[in-house]
């Protein structure tokens, strides 16, 4: 016959083993739950994903294990797709390209946050390399879809192999012996100024033909950078411009949101521009991209690091009619950067004026300012950069023109349009 005790310890030996298997079943769920999570805020995770199934990786980047796992996380999905589940019929995609500024991309989210008509669109931030500041930043972002990319081929993230520095590179105008051409001017490449034209033509090709929830999208794109300053009412301006531009100027093959000229604030009077194409702000759709991407060899042999200076002076006077773009008569967007390339971070911070952007935003700026009924004025023989410029240099060297084609090419044999 079993004492009360001994039954008393019987029944807490089997609570005991009760806990412990609790506990070890919620440590097992914590672990499963956990681990995704882990590796979508990591990108250099020994955890194994799925490759890419659309394209493979340029010979290039293969060697390179950071290339691989920003590669594999370039497929993963958009984040807040249970917030925002449906995305406007009409929507204007935004894609916003970026290097390691965390300051400026700072002023760039918050003025985003209160864009109106923001959350019917799906945001694709796209970085230049990998910078967790910068990562963190887009990671917070909560008020629409957000799609992160990352480019593989960042001469930031390689060492010792090109498209970094290798040990063999010339350095030094008139190096002999070493690998390498110099542009015009005679000097050897400078990874870190080549990075402004690959990113950005790496991002269009990838934007367009890469990314399933882009690559059939039809209408515009809108291009901003990480030091834009975007007004409450640039979301619905720009697709008040897409919607009207057919109409209103045929010729023009894309809407900005900022004038041509930086510094403007635009004329104020009651009418639409046409003008020469800007790079704040600017939208165009899949038509206009194909026209681009038939000139990848003018793009990629035009022996200056600028893509914007490389598309004024190559690009587009090869399509064979003036590129004028539509826009307002009030700017919606504005360049506050105080400085250029991507100079990033330096021992006091970003280069920013006291770390402090003053924009101020009035009561027109928070409502739709393009109408429609609107004329258009045409702004001809605008000053600029034209065809006949030979370029600022720093684009000279084979291996950067390459790999510049490579990318041109890297979908094509997986999107929509492919020849077999």
């Amino acid at each position: 016959m079993e004492t009360p005790w001994k039954k008393q310890r019987l029944k807490d030996t089997a609570l005991c083993r009760l806990g412990i298997l609790f506990a070890v079943t919620v440590s097992l769920v914590l672990m499963l739950v956990s681990v995704p999570r882990t590796a979508l805020n990591n990108p250099f995770s020994d955890i194994d994903f799925a490759p890419n199934r659309n394209v493979s990786l340029l010979s290039v980047a293969r060697g390179n294990p950071i290339s691989v796992r920003l590669h594999r996380r370039n497929s993963f999905p958009p984040r807040n797709l249970d917030l925002y589940p449906n995305l406007g019929k009409d929507r204007v995609v935004i894609v916003l390209y970026v290097h390691n500024r965390p300051q400026y991309l700072r002023v760039t989210v918050e003025s985003l946050s209160k864009v109106e008509g923001i959350s019917e669109t799906l945001l694709i931030v796209s970085h230049d390399g990998y910078f967790e500041e910068m990562n963190k930043i887009v990671e917070s972002i909560k008020f629409c879809q957000v799609k992160q990319i990352f480019s593989p081929y960042s001469p930031h993230i390689f060492r010792g192999s090109f498209p970094g520095t290798t040990a063999k590179d010339c350095k030094s105008k008139g190096d002999k012996d070493c690998e390498g051409h110099p542009d015009q001017y005679g000097n050897h490449r400078s990874p870190k100024i080549v990075s402004l034209k690959h990113h950005w033509w790496w991002m269009m090709n990838t934007v367009w033909d890469g990314l399933e929830e882009s690559r059939d999208h039809d209408g515009h794109v809108l291009f901003i950078e990480e030091d834009h300053f975007l007004f409450p009412n640039a979301y619905r301006n720009i697709q008040t411009l897409a919607r009207v531009k057919r109409v209103k100027c045929p010729d023009c093959f894309a809407a900005n949101l900022a004038p041509s000229d930086v510094k403007s604030k635009g004329e104020g009077f009651d009418s639409l521009v046409a003008e020469r194409m800007g790079n704040v702000g600017y939208s165009f759709n899949r038509s206009v991209w194909e026209k681009i991407r038939h000139k990848a060899r003018e793009f990629c042999f035009f022996d200056d690091y600028n893509w914007d200076i490389t598309m004024w002076a190559t690009v587009f006077p090869s399509f064979g009619s003036p590129v004028y773009t539509l826009r307002g008569p009030r700017t919606s967007a504005v360049h506050f950067g105080k400085c250029g390339l991507h100079q990033g971070r330096g021992g006091e911070g970003d280069c920013m004026d006291n770390g402090v952007v003053n924009i101020e935003v009035k009561e027109t700026d928070k409502v739709v300012n393009v109408k429609e009924e609107w004329g258009v004025r045409v702004f001809e023989h605008q000053p600029g950069y034209k065809a006949g410029f030979k370029g600022w240099g720093g684009w000279g060297d084979e291996r950067d023109r390459r790999l510049c084609l490579d990318f041109a090419t890297m979908y094509r044999f997986t999107s929509r349009d492919a020849s077999p």
